[in-house]
Parts: structure tokens; C-alpha cells; sequence
């Protein structure tokens, strides 16, 4: 698996150029790409949401749109329209933004319903349906949807099942003071991200999400993951648990988790650094653990202590 981590290395520090101080939050990125999954970026603005979206995308060599959400947005002005050419008396279909490989949606929560599903069968099916006619997405396609986790008036929050589709939740969270005075420095003149170069071949990233595909996980990991996300269900604090989807996460993370380490093998520290990126997002706790102001995550941190580590299955003797 060496492959695939010297590509993550190449993406991470190159990507770290521009978003600085935040390895941890570019990992978990490069791990939703990697997985083929699409991530949730919770946090206030001006972090850097839309510039690490970019960095990912120019780092690859991907093409990249962005969508500003607004509640007067439309389905069309996402997926594309058809238009009537009076040259050749056919209809044309003319693409929305959601028809690029990187896509950056702003502020999801304040479009209405009928916008924010019209990207369920682009991020579920990758393909979009106008008038009767699919379209198929450009391969790698990666949604990275942002939401202000401070400001509700005016928003539309996001209904579980469209939560559910979203591999990873992940927040950047301000600097520190010696990160966010590298930040002032680094643009002094012009951002960086202006100087950023590809390092890496759509191509490569192309055999990477295959090659992930191959690593090991053992009956144990398998049974630790399961347990995991079935606690969920049944944790005194959570009024709906993880579904099925969220053990496929843990799996297919804790693979390309694994591989960007340079192993061939899962072990629960995947799982365990993974859990509450992967689950707490997925997580309605109960109206009584919501007075007294639990969070998903301190379920998900619960059911980690909860839940045993499976130890090393011991070899046969000869």
C-alpha cells in the first residue's frame, strides 16, 4: 500500500501550502476522496472550507464548481436545463454546476427541500436525471457541502435521511495564534492557492480508489464495526442510531485509513479514530439527553469505551 500512501502524502502537503495547521481535517478529506464518499464541513466562516475544496481540486487536477445555496435557488440552476435550439429545432442540454468532478455546495441548509434533493441522486446514483434524460458524472465526483453550525434563521436543516449520505462530518475550527499568524504571512502578496500546482493524475487517484478496495479487514474488525454502530441504536442518550450505512463507512474508511498508513490491514485504531467523524452525524439523540445538553459525539465517545477492543487472533499451532 505504499502507492497509495505516497499519494496521500503528496496531496496532504501540498494542500497544506494554503490550508495551514489543519493536517488532521486534510486527512479526513483525502480519506472521504479516497473512499468515494462525500463529506459534511460543519463550521463557522472564513476557516477555510472553500479553499481546502479548491486545494483538493487543484492538487488532482479536477475540475471544480462552486453553488452558493440560497432559498430562491431552484433544482435546474443545480442539475442543468434544457434548452430549445432554434437552429437545429432540438433541445440542448446545458450543464448545472453539480456536473463537475470537485464540488463545493455553500450553505446547503438554506436551500429549500426540492434544491437540496435534487443532489441526492448526484451523490447517491452520480448521475443526474433532466427532462427524462441521465447523465452520468465524471469520475472521481465528491460533494463537499458546508453549513453554519451557529446561524439557523432563514435555513432549512437537513433531514436525517440526506444527513445519512454523507460518508464524513468534519470541521476545520479556527487557527491557532502561531498558525493564524503563518496564515497573515503567507498572504502578504497573493494567496498561495494561486501558486498551487498538481501533483498528482486524476488517473492516480483512479487506481488509489481501487486499490484501497484490497485491503484486509479481518472477521474481528468486521464484528468490532458492527458492534459499534449497534450500540448506537440501543445507547440510553440516542432516540435513532447509525444505520447500516454508517458500518459501510467504517468500513471503507478504516481501508483507506489503513492504506495511507502503509498497511495492508485494519486495525481498530482505524475504526476508533474514524468513529465520530463517520457516526455522530448520523445520530438524533433523545429529548431527554437533549435537556440536559449531550452531544452525539459523547455518545459515540461513550460507545467507544463501551465496546471492547477485539485482541489478536491467535495462530495455529503446527
Amino acid at each position: 500500500m505504499s502507492d497509495v500512501q505516497a499519494f496521500a502524502n503528496k496531496i496532504t502537503e501540498n494542500v497544506e501550502t494554503v490550508i495551514i495547521g489543519k493536517r488532521e481535517t486534510i486527512e479526513l478529506t483525502i480519506i472521504g476522496l479516497l473512499a468515494q464518499g462525500h463529506l459534511l464541513i460543519e463550521d463557522v466562516p472564513g476557516v477555510g472550507k472553500t479553499m481546502l475544496a479548491r486545494s483538493i481540486a487543484k492538487s488532482i487536477g479536477c475540475s471544480f464548481r462552486r453553488i452558493q445555496f440560497t432559498p430562491d435557488m431552484l433544482p435546474s440552476d443545480v442539475t442543468g436545463v434544457s434548452v430549445f435550439n432554434q437552429k437545429t429545432l432540438e433541445f440542448e442540454f446545458r450543464p448545472g454546476p453539480i456536473m463537475a468532478q470537485i464540488v463545493l455546495t455553500d450553505e446547503i441548509n438554506r436551500a429549500t427541500p426540492k434544491t437540496q434533493s435534487a443532489l441526492l441522486e448526484a451523490m447517491e446514483e452520480h448521475q443526474v436525471t433532466v427532462d427524462g434524460v441521465t447523465y452520468p458524472m465524471q469520475r472521481p465526483f465528491l460533494v463537499m457541502a458546508t453549513q453554519n453550525p451557529i446561524e439557523y434563521e432563514g435555513t432549512f436543516p437537513l433531514p436525517e435521511a440526506q444527513l445519512d449520505r454523507f460518508m464524513l462530518r468534519i470541521s476545520l475550527g479556527y487557527p491557532s495564534k502561531a498558525d493564524e499568524q503563518k496564515i497573515l504571512d503567507a498572504q502578504q502578496y497573493r494567496h498561495p492557492i494561486d501558486e498551487l500546482d498538481q501533483v498528482v493524475t486524476v488517473q492516480e487517484l483512479v487506481q488509489a480508489q481501487e486499490q484501497v478496495k484490497q485491503v484486509h479487514v479481518d472477521d474481528l474488525i468486521k464484528s468490532y464495526i458492527v458492534d459499534l454502530v449497534s450500540l448506537t441504536r440501543e445507547h440510553p442518550d440516542a432516540y435513532l442510531g447509525a444505520s447500516p450505512r454508517g458500518s459501510l463507512t467504517l468500513y471503507k474508511t478504516g481501508q483507506v485509513r489503513a492504506a495511507m498508513d502503509g498497511r495492508d490491514y485494519v486495525i481498530p485504531d482505524d475504526v476508533k479514530l474514524l468513529a465520530t467523524s463517520a457516526l455522530a452525524h448520523r445520530l438524533i439523540v433523545s429529548p431527554s439527553a437533549r435537556i440536559k445538553d449531550v452531544e452525539p459525539r459523547a455518545v459515540i465517545e461513550d460507545v467507544l469505551h463501551s465496546v471492547p477492543v477485539p485482541g489478536a487472533r491467535p495462530s495455529a499451532r503446527k
